[in-house]
């Protein structure tokens, strides 16, 4: 498999296509962290123009097991969250099969 793209190589890439300098494109890129973030966590939700959305899901508490003991274990309710990808996005890296 072949490497993934480094934060220094994304912000070069953002930098060389906006036409800024490096360290602007990396305010603007923890600029976008921060406030997909903030608004996560205020709103429940983070959409992210053609690419997904950011969503905040709350998990109702439930029974589970102990994989070692077979024991039934009470699991708590938690707040996670979670990343929808958006269906063009979806398409264009992994096609639908034909029909």
């Amino acid at each position: 498999m072949a490497d993934r793209m480094t934060q220094t190589q994304l912000i070069k890439e953002l930098a060389a296509a906006c036409g800024v300098a490096n360290k602007v494109a990396k305010t603007m890129l923890e600029t976008f962290a921060a406030t997909a973030v903030k608004e996560t966590k205020k709103n429940g939700v983070f959409v992210l123009p053609g690419i997904g959305r950011l969503v905040r899901v709350e998990r109702k508490a439930r029974m589970g097991r102990n994989p070692a003991t077979g024991a039934a274990i009470k699991i708590p309710a938690k707040k996670v969250v979670k990343f929808r990808v958006a269906k063009s996005v979806k398409d264009a890296i992994v096609p639908p099969k034909k029909k």
